[in-house]
């Protein structure tokens, strides 16, 4: 008996030591981003469709704001750049997630034993990764074509970069909580794009603040794309054009304060709505 004890100790001793969690959730994201660029009509749609949107817009309201110092097409930058970002994390992960689960994927993931968060951790990398790519395809386009002011301070840029990271992990917990949401992979886009779309029209994206009604600007200041926009329009555009916001300032203090809440709200949801397997499977 001791000699069989000995002889397992001895084994286990000289296994090779499992990755952890961090590592496994790198690997995870290196393979998501791999599997992301090798379907290129999804890559060109996810980076062409903010660009073609903004090229449309900018080019049809392309005239000077009364009583702002900007051009339409300086506007439609910066709220382009917020939709960008909530396309590639709360879309792209709503879809995704809920296509995965409804092909048992992550059924079968579930089952290995790789830990739960190195999955989460994946998608983050892949979040991450993509927002950073779209960002700056926008910020490209629009300094280039629109004449967008780019930040020539590292008080601008501090702004741009915590605005950046509270938006895209709220917009990426929110996308993996409401993953949960649709009965089957087909339905997902439509479950998905629909809430996305409303708010890209009641959040300054498409029609500018000044013109929508306040019941829908407070509406939409539940949710984290409106103070996206609004947080980019300050950091983008002259303090002249402050005026257009609905307090007549860029409030960043609420906005950290909002994005803040939807990081730890969004993280909530997931925690009590994210399921492994379909409703089909129990």
């Amino acid at each position: 008996m001791t000699t069989t004890t000995d002889a397992l100790v001895s084994s286990r001793a000289g296994a090779p030591r499992l990755p952890g969690t961090w590592s496994l959730g790198l690997r995870r994201g290196a393979l998501e981003i791999k599997q992301f660029v090798r379907r290129r009509d999804q890559v060109i749609f996810t980076f062409a469709f903010p660009v073609v949107f903004l090229a449309l817009f900018a080019s049809i309201f392309s005239g000077q704001v009364e009583n702002a110092g900007i051009t339409a097409s300086q506007l439609y930058a910066a709220g382009m750049i917020a939709a960008g970002i909530m396309s590639v994390s709360f879309q792209s992960l709503g879809i995704s997630i809920a296509i995965e689960r409804d092909e048992k994927v992550l059924r079968r993931l579930r089952g290995t034993p790789m830990p739960p968060a190195a999955y989460f951790l994946g998608k983050v990398w892949l979040v991450l990764a993509t927002g950073i790519a779209e960002t700056a395809v926008l910020l490209l386009f629009g300094a280039t074509l629109f004449d967008l002011d780019l930040p020539t301070t590292a008080t601008k840029w501090l702004e741009f970069s915590w605005i950046f990271a509270l938006g895209i992990t709220g917009c990426a917990l929110l996308g993996i909580a409401i993953s949960s949401l649709p009965k089957s992979g087909k339905s997902a886009s439509s479950v998905v794009v629909l809430p996305f779309l409303v708010l890209q029209f009641i959040s300054g994206v498409y029609i500018p603040v000044g013109t929508l009604p306040d019941w829908l600007l407070n509406i939409s200041a539940f949710f984290p794309l409106k103070w996206m926009c609004q947080g980019f329009r300050g950091v983008f555009l002259p303090q002249s054009a402050a005026v257009l916001e609905q307090a007549g300032d860029w409030e960043f203090g609420r906005i950290a304060l909002v994005l803040g809440a939807w990081c730890i709200g969004g993280l909530v949801l997931c925690l009590l709505t994210f399921r492994w397997k379909s409703r089909r499977d129990g």
